[in-house]
């Protein structure tokens, strides 16, 4: 592994007294795509609002290289979230702005750039996820898959370290979630980010990740970790093989 970007360790999270995850230990690396897997209800999403700074964990650690995200005071948070790219699973544009405010809106609160600056870095991010040409464009005059690419515009707007991904594919048709993944990994290469991926799209996490977790929903923790490609073929855990062949041994990468 590279060095580790993002370290969790003994974590444990709960909505009040009701716990969600037990025992998470895991290390994220520079450059990779780390994807979190399981079926629905295993704490997936939970996991992510935790690391992105909605979710005080229990108990236990969430690292971005030597700093505890949630040891530091408000300020220092903020200061780590900034390294920070997020595309929600429902795109979480802002329907009343153009496509281009919306990206823009990163950048006019933090980015210090001119307004000319800010334009011309819009027009950038946009080509940047096959968008060029529609700044003009409200959410609700362009497709599902077209929104996504818009939100993971606005999600690099300020060429943040790490993105992290909440079911990317959800809601996209085959063709658009493979051209989203096709783009995940364009824009890993690109901007030399390191990305996490919550998903339980078999596709998406054979094509794009290199690394993983698997969450099990009745144990409520991690029971297996490594390459998908490798858990598949080495993994003798059945609820392992069960999700990541969704039942059929044989041909579950290609």
């Amino acid at each position: 592994m590279n060095d580790p970007v993002i370290e969790v360790r003994n974590l444990d999270l709960s909505y009040g007294d009701y716990p969600v995850i037990r025992n998470l230990n895991f290390k994220v690396g520079k450059g990779d795509i780390f994807v979190v897997m399981g079926p629905s209800g295993c704490g997936k999403t939970t996991i992510l609002r935790a690391m992105i700074g909605l979710l005080e964990p229990a108990k236990g650690n969430i690292l971005y290289g030597s700093k505890d995200f949630w040891q530091q005071d408000e300020e220092g948070q903020k200061a780590i979230m900034r390294r920070f790219g997020v595309l929600y699973q429902g795109g979480a544009l802002w329907s009343s702005h153009t496509l281009a405010e919306n990206v823009g809106l990163p950048l006019l609160l933090y980015s210090g750039l001119t307004l000319r600056q800010i334009r011309e870095m819009v027009k950038l991010k946009l080509a940047l996820v096959g968008l060029s040409g529609y700044e003009d464009f409200y959410p609700g005059e362009i497709s599902g898959g077209m929104q996504k690419r818009a939100g993971l515009a606005r999600a690099i707007a300020l060429d943040p370290d790490i993105i992290f991904f909440d079911e990317p594919s959800a809601g996209l048709d085959p063709v658009n979630a493979r051209s989203l993944d096709d783009l995940i990994l364009q824009l890993r290469d690109t901007l030399g980010a390191t990305v996490v991926v919550v998903t339980h799209e078999l596709a998406s996490i054979f094509a794009v990740g290199n690394n993983s977790v698997f969450l099990d929903s009745e144990t409520k923790t991690m029971i297996a970790e490594g390459n998908p490609k490798d858990l598949l073929a080495n993994s003798r855990d059945p609820r392992v093989i069960e999700f990541l062949t969704r039942g059929k041994r044989q041909g579950a990468a290609q």
